[in-house]
């Protein structure tokens, strides 16, 4: 096992050079320094793909379905719009699919905004936080916005699939279930929780959400048609309501 941490952009390269395949899924996630969260991203980036290159070894990196595929939801040959240090992740999938034509093999992975189940501490964990502490589970307006969803298992089992049998510059969609409502969602913790369950203004996002608030607003759903037939993948996880449901988030 080699420990490091994305600054250390040397311990970075002398991983890489010695890996037959990396996959890249960290991100500092800093939401009071999103400059930085960018900076660190681009770096590691470009530190992962200089060293592979002309290696024709795979370098597959965590993206995202966030303001990426609004009205867009396919995968097929879609590149990010997202292509400055001031697009999402700092338009580090572009950045690292231009390293297709330097003998790497890029594999692209837009994850859903939540890859769910035991021990996830993400948006889901922090919406199930959110609803113990104001006593009660929400949505915002009629909650018709929507996320993608994945089993993190399934999501395990399509990265092993993408190292194996992706070819350069592929686009995969992390996606199982292409859109489940926030309101299904709410409803789901309220009735996992015993809580009532009720809608909030978008104004009183941010108060009662935090930093996903801003992400409840938004549809992030996604269609996975090319990546279930370029892999053969075939998710067979519990669904992201059956996860609450069943008690997947009782920890958060």
């Amino acid at each position: 096992m080699w420990r490091g941490d994305l600054d250390d952009l040397d311990g970075l390269r002398a991983a890489a050079d010695n890996a037959d395949a990396v996959v890249h899924l960290g991100n500092k996630h800093d939401w009071s320094d999103p400059a930085e969260t960018i900076r660190s991203e681009r770096a590691a980036v470009t530190a992962l793909a200089d060293t592979l290159a002309g290696s024709d070894r795979p370098l597959l990196l965590a993206s995202v379905l966030s303001g990426l595929v609004h009205d867009r939801p396919a995968e097929e040959t879609d590149p990010s719009p997202a292509v400055g240090p001031d697009s999402p992740r700092g338009g580090s999938e572009n950045l690292a699919l231009a390293y297709a034509d330097k003998g790497v093999r890029v594999i692209a992975a837009r994850f859903a905004p939540s890859v769910h189940g035991p021990g996830d501490t993400g948006f889901l964990a922090n919406l199930v936080a959110a609803a113990r502490t104001h006593h009660r589970s929400a949505y915002l307006g009629a909650g018709t916005t929507a996320w993608s969803a994945v089993h993190r298992g399934d999501a395990a089992t399509l990265i092993r699939l993408a190292l194996d049998q992706a070819p350069p510059a592929t686009i995969l969609h992390v996606v199982a279930e292409q859109a489940v409502t926030t309101r299904d969602i709410a409803e789901a913790i309220g009735t996992r929780l015993d809580l009532p369950i009720a809608s909030i203004p978008a104004d009183n996002a941010a108060t009662h959400f935090g930093f996903v608030g801003r992400f409840l607003a938004q549809d992030m759903s996604a269609a996975n048609t090319h990546t279930r037939r370029l892999l053969s993948w075939n998710p067979t996880g519990p669904t992201l309501l059956d996860d609450i449901r069943s008690g997947a988030y009782d920890h958060a």
